[in-house]
């Protein structure tokens, strides 16, 4: 364990000792002198003085013993939160640590002493410290895909299937028809879960976020409108639920309707309802989506080779709640990163249930590469532009049937601005070191995957509850403490 003291002196004094107890962990203990306690308690009643308002007194006429006695424990409530803050946005913005979270303290059980100095503590998770790679000259190789305009037509029918709710159909289920399903999962008869009326495309195989059922196509082939199917399934040794992990849970599904796409029959309402005039411009937008999904593995693959190159060595040890606290932003950063090049909704569930399956590895290896490429941004003064962030928001709502507004609301109430942000300039850092690189080019191959082989639905058979720590400090301008409105913890 290695120990640094240094002293920061900028608004407020204090001295900080910064501890590195692991490599993306640091216990911190600050210390701030009597004299700048006084100091923030002077400026917190001159502050209150003028505004202050006691019985029998004129108002900022109130003597000053009365109005310490008066407004004592919130001026000390408010000095306090101000000590910590200040400390914190100090030591944070002074280049010691570079924190990726909130600090873990217990604010209740910090006191501020009526004598003598004032000390708290708190542990925070940092980025790791390491040396920039050198990024410049790597050895890659380019693939190339190909568009025909036979793999145009085959999305185009695919396509048609997504985006058509397709009609009734009152024959024996077949793979590629769609059903209309319910179901119920259940051990030693107890419920566990369900879900109502889900859409799903009959498939060999079913994948859920913590289960696969591999039979699922010949199990419900032959099914008809009405019929209930039981079977059993197997909850994964990774399953975020300890209880039931690699236990057999029962499963029955209802078929509540099938419906077959009849795409021959197309017609110009349809056409309409989904927004085209007609086939031909329905045509240019698939092939506008297989330009951008091509683009995509395009990328993905010189991004594999490039993390592979630049994370050798980085081996730092990751602690499992910080893993677990930035799995779901990863799964976030993917989902925007797949939607915005065009992928549907069944591909992107797909990749979401298959990164769920094993998501601290997932994690871990997308945080080396984060950590990394961000390293990077910052030797090259990397930050995305409004335009940049306009430019990935269009893309977004492109595919999401929402305008730019909505899907900017979105983003900013569900706090995924931060992943947008990570996307950006980890696809900005990618560009600057293909340029910087020796590179040779291959021919890939198509770029349409086969069928298929599983349909997903985001849904977790033994599911558990979770919740992400809340921010425990606020550094809004708005949120500045005073008589009426001290800051308290959260």
């Amino acid at each position: 364990m290695s120990a640094v003291d240094t002293e920061v002196k900028s608004k407020l004094d204090f001295k900080v000792k910064i501890d590195k107890t692991a490599a993306c962990q640091r216990h911190i203990i600050v210390t701030v002198p009597r004299a700048e306690i006084d100091r923030y308690f002077r400026e917190a009643y001159s502050e209150i003085a003028p505004r202050a308002d006691l019985p029998g007194f004129r108002q900022g006429k109130i003597p000053r013993k009365l109005l310490e006695s008066r407004f004592k424990k919130t001026v000390a409530d408010q000095v306090k939160s101000s000590l910590v803050m200040d400390s914190l946005q100090q030591i944070t913005e002074g280049g010691d640590i570079s924190p990726i979270a909130e600090p873990d303290m217990d604010y209740g059980a910090v006191d501020l002493p009526e004598t003598g100095d004032f000390t708290f503590e708190f542990r925070i998770e940092v980025r790791p410290e390491f040396d920039s790679p050198k990024w410049e000259g790597l050895n890659l190789t380019k693939t190339e895909f190909s568009l025909t305009d036979e793999e145009v037509e085959t999305q185009l029918l695919r396509t048609l299937q997504r985006v058509t709710p397709g009609e009734p159909w009152d024959g024996e289920a077949s793979l590629g028809d769609r059903l209309l399903l319910e179901a119920e999962f259940s051990q030693n008869g107890r419920r566990i879960s369900g879900f109502d009326e889900v859409l799903v495309t009959l498939r060999p195989e079913l994948s859920l976020a913590d289960c696969i059922i591999e039979n699922f196509g010949e199990l419900m082939s032959g099914a008809s409108e009405g019929d209930k199917i039981s079977t059993t399934v197997k909850v994964l040794e990774t399953s975020l639920n300890e209880a039931v992990r690699g236990t057999q849970v029962d499963a029955t599904f209802k078929v509540i309707e099938i419906r077959r796409v009849n795409v021959d029959a197309l017609s110009g309402n349809v056409l309409e309802q989904i927004g085209f005039d007609n086939t031909e411009e329905l045509r240019d937008f698939v092939r506008g989506e297989l330009k951008r999904q091509a683009e995509y593995h395009q990328n993905q693959l010189l991004r594999e080779q490039i993390t592979k190159q630049l994370t050798s060595g980085a081996d730092w040890e990751l602690p499992s709640i910080l893993v677990r606290r930035q799995a779901e932003r990863e799964l976030q950063r993917r989902v925007l990163e797949m939607r915005r090049n065009g992928f549907e909704d069944d591909q992107i569930r797909t990749v979401v249930n298959s990164m769920r399956r094993n998501i601290e590895e997932h994690t871990r290896e997308a945080l080396r590469e984060h950590f990394v490429l961000e390293k990077i941004a910052e030797d090259l003064k990397i930050e995305p532009t409004e335009e940049q962030y306009d430019e990935e928001i269009k893309l977004i709502a492109e595919q999401s049937d929402a305008t730019t507004r909505q899907i900017r609301a979105k983003l900013d109430r569900s706090g995924q601005m931060d992943a947008l942000r990570n996307q950006i300039i980890e696809r900005i850092v990618i560009d600057r070191i293909v340029d910087a690189a020796q590179v040779k080019t291959e021919q890939g191959e198509s770029i349409l995957k086969k069928e298929p082989k599983e349909f997903a639905v985001e849904f977790m058979v033994a599911p558990v509850s979770q919740s992400l720590p809340e921010a425990k400090y606020d550094d809004r301008p708005e949120d500045v403490a005073d008589d009426k409105n001290p800051i308290k913890p959260t």
